[in-house]
């Protein structure tokens, strides 16, 4: 595995933890990769128990609950790209805490942080999940129609959820619902739920294209009793918690998409090195030479622009349009060149015998989940500097 180069001066302890996630993806990630892609609706926990022995999957968490303290984007991301090169649905898995930390410490009180957030730490940290998506909305994250009616003591949740990565596996839920079903943005509440709670039900595993390390399924709630002390922040002040959310995810999927391309291009340009045609190495030939010139060339190009939004999210400024543009740039960039490493490869990239067939399946995701590309670029639009 090649390392990038350092965009930015990097402490001793990032480039400790970004070592730690490049070993990891080298010894434990990528050698699994294919067996757990073809067992296609099954939760690799032996690989989430390892990471979690090392503290891959609380790195991120604060260190007041226990965590390893880099609670900054910047981090993340240069950890996110080296686990997602090793495979991006493990590497997405084992970095999946802290899409269900973030609207806990946007919104939440310190009590509720350390009750939430403290049990994520160390070698038995449970698994946790972020469900906003429905079957009828998606990207309009405004349009969810799960209602949190008030009772006493606090809300009972009716409605469903869909495409909730590790629904089944958590042990605790963060659940977007309207608790003023009249209004759009301004209706949304965020929940704290647990897994056991009376009244919610999991479905069935949903079969996906790719990243299968990840497993979804859908959540019912069926006057879903939640306690007034598990509401995050003041009611509609969850659309708040959702956006700077998005804005956060996005900029780390950008991230992860990149470790995908990266893997993808390495290893087109290894196999054409050494794969004789007319002769000579097909590497030689111009038609292979240029696509991974263009290959490296796009993948420079989206990493600064992920880092550039990673750290303007860490100097807390308006990131809405800079984290649009770098998930879309980088997931579009994971599409090509995975598409590239299959052309490359020829009849061979086509096969299940070598993974770039998977990456490219995986790849796919990256343009849909937390905004499909199409809404990437309204957003952009919309935020044009």
């Amino acid at each position: 595995m090649n390392a990038p180069t350092e965009p930015w001066p990097l402490t001793d302890e990032q480039r400790a933890v970004v070592q730690l996630c490049r070993d990891f993806a080298r010894n434990e990630i990528r050698p699994r990769a294919r067996e757990v892609d073809e067992a296609d609706v099954v939760t690799p926990v032996d690989i989430w128990r390892k990471a979690a022995q090392v503290g891959i999957t609380d790195f991120m968490l604060p260190t007041e609950v226990g965590g390893g303290g880099f609670t900054d984007v910047f981090t993340q991301c240069l950890v996110q790209e080296e686990l997602c090169f090793g495979d991006p649905g493990i590497g997405n898995l084992v970095c999946s805490n802290g899409f269900f930390a973030d609207p806990l410490l946007e919104l939440g009180t310190d009590d509720q942080k350390k009750r939430w957030l403290g049990p994520l730490v160390g070698p038995d940290a449970p698994m946790t999940a972020l469900a906003t998506t429905e079957p009828g909305s998606g990207s309009d994250a405004a349009s969810i129609r799960t209602v949190a009616r008030r009772v006493d003591g606090g809300y009972v949740l009716s409605g469903q959820k869909a495409w909730i990565s590790n629904a089944g596996a958590a042990r605790s839920y963060v659940v977007f619902a309207k608790t003023d079903p009249t209004q759009r943005s301004r209706g949304i509440t965020a929940f704290l739920v647990d897994a056991d709670t009376d009244g919610l039900t999991v479905g069935e595993p949903m079969r996906k294209m790719g990243q299968r390390a990840i497993v979804c399924r859908e959540l019912f709630f069926s006057d879903a009793f939640v306690p007034e002390e598990n509401r995050l922040g003041a009611e509609g002040q969850g659309f708040h918690g959702l956006m700077r959310t998005f804005d956060i995810s996005r900029v780390i999927l950008g991230a992860a998409s990149v470790g995908a391309a990266r893997a993808a291009y390495e290893y087109a340009r290894d196999y054409a090195r050494t794969r004789i045609q007319f002769d000579r190495p097909i590497i030689e030939h111009q038609a292979v030479a240029f696509r991974l010139a263009d290959m490296a060339n796009r993948i420079e190009g989206a990493r600064l622009l992920v880092l550039r939004a990673a750290r303007a999210v860490d100097a807390g400024a308006d990131v809405t349009g800079l984290a649009a543009m770098a998930k879309l740039t980088a997931s579009e960039t994971a599409m090509f060149c995975t598409w590239a490493a299959v052309q490359t490869l020829g009849g061979w990239g086509y096969s299940r015998e070598y993974p770039v067939e998977q990456w490219m399946r995986d790849a796919k995701l990256e343009e849909i989940e937390e905004g499909t590309s199409d809404i990437m670029r309204i957003v952009i639009a919309r935020h044009l500097p």
